[in-house]
């Protein structure tokens, strides 16, 4: 029964992180059908973003006030992330509209431009960020064990997801994003600056990336391809969730993260790979459009 919970659990927690770096993409994918392969790369920055305000922490900062690095490094990395998907949106992506394989191939290249300047600021090696003290350890239910470290990317993917539906549906800028998503022509019709729109749906999207590039610090070593071990799956969520749907990402994320535990479980971590893409497939093949599908008028 513990092996079952805790499996569970695992993939509950993988769902999460999958969740977290799959949001950026829903936002990005679903607006603009711009396959950002530089994804995966932005996500390295807000890693990195970490690594070097934990340094900055170290070697400035008194040592009870060491955790704090932490929390000051997601708002941090979710900025710089933002910004470089803005100056991105701005100097390249505008002009490759409705050119997928060009923005495909263009994001490609962005992508290992951004790999090697890491490598070039911080070396090849992998590098470790410390976990904070308030997430050492484990909540002990039982017999069982559940990471802190876990439980509190959990509670981040619950708080991103809500404030990125609140500014969906509670804001006028977000109305602005579903009126450009659901028919451009319309919307620029009535007034609304869809190039503003792109710039900062695309900002906001990237700014995800850095926020679940801080969070992988605290599974692992980070290093110049950190984003490359994760962005598959992440295209995946989006794929299976639907394109442009939030509740879609939600389900599609949960569900690859549990089913994808729980394959590796009973075979091992190549199988339960292999065993998650016909899953996918299959599914794909019943539903080619997602769980969820939007419908507009210029969808349909």
């Amino acid at each position: 029964m513990n092996e079952i919970i805790i499996t569970l659990f695992n993939g509950l927690s993988l769902g999460s992180i999958l969740l977290v770096i799959a949001l950026g993409l829903a936002i990005t994918f679903g607006l603009m059908n711009v396959i950002n392969m530089a994804h995966g790369e932005l996500i390295m920055v807000g890693a990195y973003i970490t690594y070097v305000i934990q340094n900055i922490f170290m070697d400035y900062a008194p040592a009870a006030y060491f955790d704090l690095y932490f929390i000051i490094s997601i708002p941090i990395a979710m900025l710089v992330a933002a910004g470089i998907g803005m100056l991105l949106e701005v100097s390249l992506i505008r002009h490759l509209y409705k050119r997928p394989l060009d923005s495909l191939l263009a994001t490609w290249g962005v992508g290992l431009v951004l790999q090697q300047l890491a490598r070039s600021i911080f070396g090849a090696p992998n590098v470790g960020v410390k976990s904070p003290s308030f997430l050492s350890g484990g909540l002990s239910v039982g017999s069982i064990t559940l990471p802190y470290s876990r439980l509190f990317i959990l509670a981040l993917s619950i708080i991103c997801l809500i404030s990125i539906f609140y500014y969906f549906y509670r804001t006028a800028s977000g109305r602005r994003v579903r009126a450009v998503m659901q028919n451009r022509q319309m919307a620029e019709c009535l007034g609304v600056s869809t190039r503003k729109v792109d710039m900062l749906t695309f900002a906001i999207g990237s700014g995800f990336a850095g926020v679940a590039g801080c969070a992988l610090t605290l599974l692992g070593a980070i290093g110049p391809t950190i984003g490359t071990s994760y962005i598959i799956d992440a295209f995946m969520v989006v794929v299976v969730g639907g394109v442009g749907a939030l509740f879609g990402a939600v389900a599609g994320a949960l569900g690859i993260g549990i089913f994808n535990t729980i394959f590796e479980f009973f075979t091992n971590a190549t199988i339960g790979k292999v065993l998650i893409f016909l899953l996918i497939i299959a599914f794909l093949q019943w539903r080619p459009s997602g769980l969820v599908t939007s419908r507009s008028r210029s969808l349909d």
